[in-house]
């Protein structure tokens, strides 16, 4: 082929650089029919030489999908879904899917715009963040006919399966471990929740475990937009202004909980005998600061394994199975700042 000719590569090019037939250099191509070793390496050799990708779309026509996994995240700004994405990868890595990310910016009507493009495409399988959904992203996702599995959490009724943790139980046993180490007056200190529905989940359970022991919270701050440390710090300067015998100050999340610990350690605060701190999410990134902050793991990494685990053996048996439900237990870390009781 002239170096100059740019028309798109097909399948007769293809079997013409083997020496094959077009239907056999299809089979080799969609892994079907029985085919030599030694046909398929020419075959695949061959394709590799010519820069031949397959058109995925055509071959839906037949099929009905094409081996994409749609991921519908609200954000990669955090630290919290690009782990979540590196365990879909390492799921899918030996498989013929591929994850295609769409995001929702926590937004309802972004979501279903998302989503009905997405599942234009037909894809193999849907793995979607949260089980709050408006109706007609749910009417779509029960029409797809293919599998689809919510992450991040459980506490709901999902579509089809679903692999998280409990928010409001982590916010119970947040809220235990806090009253167990003998702090009474506790802030809350979180974005505003109308839309973050995990966050509201876990500010519930907290509020709840805390009612139970007779505790109530002591002041609360919030804001919108993206989780920062300068958040973190304003807010923990403004509810420490207002109430200044707070004692405990939970964050809804680890990257405002570290701007509040740094405030506080310029400001020569004894943490944790004078104030105790906590956040949510378990983020590695922040090990480097001058105190460990307590915080929950999210079992981000393990939620995104197993829910691309879900899609890849659906997809694999290529027939309708059972729901799958997997509850996943996070574990708190008390680092430096919550004393251990």
């Amino acid at each position: 082929m002239a170096q100059n000719d740019n028309h798109p590569l097909t399948l007769r090019d293809v079997s013409e650089a083997a020496g094959v037939s077009e239907m056999t250099v299809s089979r080799v191509l969609r892994n079907k029919g029985d085919v030599s070793d030694a046909t398929r390496k020419r075959v695949l050799e061959a394709a590799k030489r010519l820069g031949y990708v397959p058109n995925k779309i055509a071959g839906a026509l037949a099929s009905s999908r094409v081996n994409l996994v749609a991921v519908i995240i609200p954000s990669m700004s955090n630290m919290v879904f690009p782990e979540v994405m590196t365990g879909i990868s390492q799921s899918l890595e030996e498989t013929s899917l591929q994850p295609v990310v769409g995001l929702t910016g926590y937004r309802p009507e972004k979501e279903e715009k998302v989503l009905y493009e997405m599942l234009s495409w037909r894809p193999s399988g849907v793995i979607i963040a949260g089980l709050e959904h408006s109706d007609a992203s749910r009417a779509m996702l029960r029409a797809s006919g293919i599998p689809v599995v919510e992450i991040m959490d459980v506490d709901g009724t999902p579509i089809d399966s679903v692999v998280g943790i409990s928010h409001r139980r982590a916010g119970q046993q947040m809220a235990q471990a806090i009253i167990k180490s003998g702090y009474k007056r506790i802030g809350f200190l979180g974005t505003k929740m109308p839309l973050d529905h995990r966050a509201r989940k876990r500010f519930e359970g907290f509020t709840e475990a805390l009612a139970k022991a007779g505790i109530e919270i002591a002041d609360q701050e919030f804001y919108s937009g993206g989780s920062a440390l300068l958040k973190g710090r304003e807010m923990t300067e403004e509810i420490l202004r207002r109430t200044p015998d707070i004692d405990f100050l939970y964050y809804s999340n680890d990257m405002i909980g570290a701007g509040g610990l740094l405030y506080l350690l310029e400001q020569g605060v004894d943490i944790p005998g004078q104030v105790g701190l906590a956040g949510f999410n378990g983020v590695d990134l922040l090990k480097g600061l001058p105190r460990e902050l307590a915080t929950m793991d999210a079992c981000r990494l393990e939620i995104g394994r197993k829910a691309a685990e879900i899609i890849a053996a659906r997809a694999e048996a290529d027939a309708p199975s059972d729901p799958v439900r997997i509850t996943l237990e996070p574990t708190i870390s008390f680092g430096d700042t919550l004393r251990r009781s």
